[in-house]
């Protein structure tokens, strides 16, 4: 049987202050599977962090794949470090790598946005790449902060807007929820 795959894909761009952005890009990798489609998630700047969705790729495997590309702790806007933008530019030769090697229907640059707004990758690297996908790859980009020329390249964009957050009231992020 012939591994089906995607007619058109399109760019998607998901942004905002709002809660939801890697996970709306998981909830479209999970129903992707469901029709047979691959997905590869390129987590920049995460690392070394238990989140619910590792778990979850080892079980949808060979449908969804996560990498992450980052070290355990977040990354400070004021304080970047060289090891930050290495592993975001490791970050962003894979994406080209899995992008041009058309094994997978979806890709997903989880944070992406945040790394172009900080520094770690050249906002034109990845309007290059948008430009020069393969027309049958859904590429997805998250993340807060998504470049204006990033959004104009787009096909659909969303941004998520915080109305009302628990953390305001002190509530940390939990297991299975927030990771």
């Amino acid at each position: 049987m012939k591994k089906k795959r995607l007619s058109h894909g399109m760019i998607q761009v998901y942004t905002g202050n709002g809660k939801g952005k890697t996970t709306a890009a998981l909830g479209l990798a999970v129903r992707a599977a469901g029709y047979g489609y691959k997905t590869f998630m390129i987590q920049f700047m995460k690392g070394n962090i238990e989140y619910g969705e590792l778990e979850t790729a080892k079980k949808l495997t060979p449908y969804l794949t996560i990498r992450q590309m980052g070290r355990g702790h977040l990354v400070s806007r004021k304080k970047i470090d060289s090891e930050d933008i290495k592993l975001a530019q490791e970050a962003m030769a894979l994406a080209r790598s899995v992008i041009s090697g058309r094994k997978y229907d979806i890709v997903v640059l989880d944070e992406i946005n945040v790394a172009v707004e900080f520094g770690l990758i050249h906002k034109e690297e990845v309007l290059k790449l948008m430009d020069e996908r393969p027309s049958n790859v859904e590429l997805i980009l998250t993340g807060r902060y998504a470049a204006q020329e990033m959004i104009e390249r787009a096909d659909l964009v969303t941004e998520m807007a915080e109305i009302k957050h628990y953390y305001q009231r002190g509530v940390q992020s939990r297991v299975g929820i927030e990771r």
